[in-house]
């Protein structure tokens, strides 16, 4: 009957309000270069599912920028953080020039907390992707311009300091801003210590923590400043103090600098630490069943390939390696070449040949070569040092998670974050950044 029809439809409405406003806080985790490959290795060497692995709702994104079926991190930082393509290197600018808010600069008018907590320059591209209006994310000094004058960003933790200094105080700027104490004077509380963090009370309102002139230590050998756990647990802390509303955005930045070197065991390390910290996301989400948590990536780095013959990938050689290449190539030279072969022996567990020695030691990139040679003793092979086109996982766990299943296009991840919390998603299309 028509009553009975009016009926259902109205539940279904009311129903559908429900679960589209159950959604107090987003988490929003982003892996750098984090492929389904580099997910499914670092879980075999650990001899575990990964914690995002055991989320009940997983997708798969396409990651394609406006110009290329290969992303760059710019313009894929700009698709997950404001739902439009745009061109490789380029920062919530549109090819046609048009200025488009990022989901950060909408929640904030809607009075919602946010925070960023990366491994990187926290003017590198994707975080810069959440608050800045850029052509080139190549301008790191107009990018941490816009991060303290803008004030779109609560929380802020990672490295890069040097671009907030002017260079008189060993900074990189030649504007003469000194853009920390302009942080501090809108109330900031500025640190730059492990230790500083750890006191730093919850009740604070404004962080922005800078552990280092450019990027953090790789995780594989960082032990002066703080893990990415470490920063995601201050950072839910300060967020949640007061139970409003707040997006924190996530990134394992060095997955990709890895991939980028085809080093499978800095890719190992880097995605052990990203998942230590969603973890902790996890659990706090677990407590309160008001916070969403999505772990993606922004394009899958490296090309690699869980198995390059032999119908194997050697997991338990792989287990036995101890250092990055990089770290090898900082401490050893492949013209020393009885030295070189005795490290690899020690940190890697494996023997190079004199051919294998001569093809590093000719190579235009020594590094990637090496790390090429050691992949090829373990059945792992990767075909580029660039990005690929490949499509990435997506894992959701949370009031709304079911939305994030299917194939998904980059773009589609902030409309669907916006329209679960209830924020307008109808976008101004603004010329100028949202400001407060």
């Amino acid at each position: 009957s028509r009553m009975k029809r009016l009926f259902t439809l109205i539940l279904i409405s009311l129903l559908v309000a429900l679960v589209f406003s159950q959604v107090k806080n987003v988490i929003y985790f982003i892996g750098d270069g984090m492929g389904l490959s580099q997910v499914y290795l670092t879980s075999m060497l650990e001899g575990r599912p990964l914690s995002f692995m055991k989320t009940p709702y997983i997708g798969l994104v396409k990651t394609h920028s406006a110009n290329s079926w290969v992303t760059d991190s710019a313009a894929a930082g700009t698709a997950l953080a404001s739902g439009f393509k745009t061109n490789n290197g380029m920062i919530n600018i549109l090819p046609d020039g048009t200025v488009v808010p990022t989901i950060f600069e909408v929640a904030k008018t809607y009075g919602v907390r946010t925070g960023i907590v990366v491994t990187c320059r926290v003017t590198h591209a994707t975080p810069a992707a959440f608050y800045a209006h850029v052509k080139s994310r190549d301008e790191e000094n107009e990018i941490a311009r816009q991060l303290v004058e803008n004030e779109t960003v609560d929380v802020v933790m990672g490295g890069g300091w040097a671009n907030f200094l002017p260079k008189d105080l060993g900074g990189k700027r030649d504007d003469n801003l000194n853009l920390i104490e302009l942080a501090k004077e809108k109330g900031y509380i500025y640190v730059k210590t492990r230790e500083e963090l750890s006191k730093i009370s919850a009740d604070s309102d404004k962080i922005l923590a800078l552990f280092a002139p450019s990027h953090l230590d790789p995780a594989s050998s960082r032990k002066e400043q703080p893990m990415l756990y470490e920063m995601v647990e201050k950072a839910l802390e300060i967020l949640s103090k007061d139970d409003e509303p707040f997006f924190l955005m996530v990134e394992g930045s060095q997955i990709d600098w890895e991939a980028h070197d085809n080093d499978i065991y800095g890719v190992w390390k880097e995605v052990k630490e990203f998942d230590k910290a969603v973890q902790v996301a996890l659990d706090f989400a677990l407590k309160r069943g008001d916070t969403l948590v999505i772990v993606t990536a922004d394009h899958e780095t490296g090309g690699l390939g869980l198995s390059s013959g032999d119908y194997r990938v050697d997991v338990d050689k792989i287990r036995n390696f101890k250092k990055t290449t990089d770290w090898i190539m900082a401490n050893y030279s492949p013209k020393d070449q009885e030295k070189f072969k005795k490290a690899i022996e020690e940190y890697f567990g494996l023997t190079l040949s004199d051919e294998d020695l001569n093809r590093i030691s000719m190579s235009k990139n020594p590094k990637i070569e090496l790390g090429r040679i050691l992949g090829e003793k373990v059945s792992v092979g990767w075909t580029t040092t660039t990005h690929s086109g490949t499509p990435v996982p997506i894992f959701a766990f949370g009031p709304g998670a079911e939305n994030f299943t299917g194939f998904l296009d980059n773009t589609e991840i902030p409309r669907i974050i916006m329209k679960l919390t209830g924020y307008s998603l109808q976008y101004p299309l603004l010329k100028e950044p949202v400001t407060k």
